[in-house]
């Protein structure tokens, strides 16, 4: 719980120090600029506000490794959806108003999190989680939503040691085997999920696992 709050504070952080420039730059999501990664929190802030707010008495079907639909297939970027975000993102037009609508929904989000029992049962996409678990995979997704803004601004400070870490070990709880200890945590989550391929050393240190990866996460 506390890791989800500190991990989101800093990803929130990393937007506000933003210059505007910095929004038209590539991110590293496939086809979209740091904007439209921005709008893309936006909209998982509004879904952490609605989630947190569909309780229901069902038992849980999923937990935070579960809660991931996996595939092996990269995005192209031409998702229908994804192109919604593109255009929403540009609608914005200054990078001031799409900075504000992330804090305000996000500052909200964070505070929901903070007041909600860990162990009530929240309803989201027609599965069920305890609170605990479902803020726990999102701190798997702000980690890579850091590392894809930072992408290629390297002047911008990325993910702290500990959001790494513990997104490092539910990745590989969706894995079902571990990285290898050669991979830092960083290295791992992007060669993992496919935001990066891996070195020749490092499918050397794969083995096996290699083969199976990308891990696409939805």
């Amino acid at each position: 719980m506390d890791l989800f709050a500190y991990s989101w504070a800093a990803l929130r952080a990393a937007v506000a120090d933003l210059p505007d420039e910095d929004f038209a730059r590539p991110s590293g999501c496939t086809g979209w600029l740091v904007r439209d990664l921005v709008f893309h929190l936006v909209i998982d802030a509004q879904d952490v506000l609605i989630t947190l707010a569909t309780p229901t008495e069902t038992p849980p079907t999923r937990d935070a490794a579960t809660y991931w639909d996996v595939s092996a297939s990269p995005p192209t970027g031409d998702d229908p959806f994804d192109a919604l975000t593109v255009r929403l993102a540009a609608a914005y037009e200054e990078p001031r108003l799409l900075r504000y609508h992330l804090d305000d929904l996000g500052s909200a989000a964070d505070r929901a999190a903070g007041l909600a029992d860990p162990d009530l049962r929240v309803e989201t996409q027609g599965e069920v989680l305890t609170v605990r678990d479902y803020l726990d995979a999102y701190v798997l997704e702000w980690a890579l939503h850091h590392l894809d803004l930072v992408a290629h601004l390297p002047g911008v400070p990325g993910p702290a040691a500990e959001p790494l870490a513990h997104a490092r070990r539910l990745l590989e709880r969706i894995a079902g085997d571990p990285f290898p200890e050669t991979l830092g945590d960083e290295a791992a989550l992007r060669v993992g999920t496919g935001r990066r391929a891996p070195t020749e050393a490092e499918s050397v240190a794969l083995g096996t696992m290699a083969a199976r990866l990308p891990l696409v996460l939805s």
